[in-house]
């Protein structure tokens, strides 16, 4: 049969494994560091994958193709979560931090989510013992720029968000203690980046139950940007969710 069905261009693919995160469906594998369709029947021809590529290497076309299966898909899915519960291969704990394979592709663009463990038992026997604990890192997940996050993953569940300009935290020396803990960080720079971040945040804000948004950005122009497309994120969310603006100035002072 004729249908809709998505086309990775092998040639603007760098095996990032993103848009295989983003198939429910399990229809994208990575092999030999790309992307391919690895099952026709799986793939629905919806797209979510498209959106997640960050260099546009997925699109949509009509051709011959096996139909949508969905039986299939669900067979598979129950599957998946078998191994998961059972500990095998899919889901791999290392020390403190639980990390999701992709499969293979871009390391960097795995992602994780960091319990900070040993930070937080350190931090409390130093409280005990009446020293200053030494400053940690308050990052919670991997990765942290807004093109290579997953608009899906289970640490945004029942999270806050800190959307913040990259230059925040080299401007602001407190930004682990007072913006990072406890959230999940989103970092840009409309600037260098030369996108417009608002779709992303739309996805991640609309199809995660976000609890929270704080924005944190540099009181230059450019930094406007940032801004703008995280509000737009959240008008178009549809959700109600309380929302801060924090602005830094360059020699590294809140605004008021």
């Amino acid at each position: 049969m004729v249908r809709q069905i998505i086309h990775i261009d092998e040639e603007k693919c760098n095996g990032c494994g993103i848009c295989a995160t983003a198939c429910h469906e399990g229809a994208i594998d990575i092999v030999d560091g790309k992307a391919k369709l690895a099952r026709e029947h799986f793939c629905d021809g919806f797209g979510d994958c498209l959106p997640n590529c960050p260099t546009g290497a997925i699109t949509f076309e009509n051709r011959e193709a096996p139909a949508y299966d969905e039986a299939a898909v669900k067979l598979n899915q129950r599957e998946k979560e078998r191994e998961k519960i059972q500990g095998n291969s899919n889901e791999k704990i290392k020390g403190n931090v639980q990390e999701q394979p992709l499969g293979g592709g871009c390391p960097g663009s795995r992602f994780m989510q960091l319990e900070r463990r040993e930070e937080r038992e350190a931090e409390e026997a130093a409280v005990h013992s009446g020293y200053a604990p030494k400053p940690v890192s308050r990052l919670n997940q991997w990765p942290v720029q807004i093109k290579l996050l997953p608009a899906r993953a289970p640490f945004y569940d029942g999270a806050k968000l800190l959307i913040a300009a990259d230059c925040t935290a080299y401007a602001y020396a407190n930004l682990h203690e007072e913006f990072m803990k406890g959230k999940i960080t989103l970092i840009g720079c409309p600037k260098l980046d030369d996108i417009d971040y608002m779709d992303k945040l739309t996805e991640i804000i609309a199809e995660n139950d976000i609890k929270g948004v704080t924005i944190v950005r540099m009181e230059v122009p450019c930094c406007g940007g940032l801004q703008r497309a995280a509000e737009r994120a959240l008008q178009n969310s549809g959700k109600f969710i309380p929302w801060q603006v924090v602005t830094i100035s360059r020699d590294g002072k809140i605004l008021d």
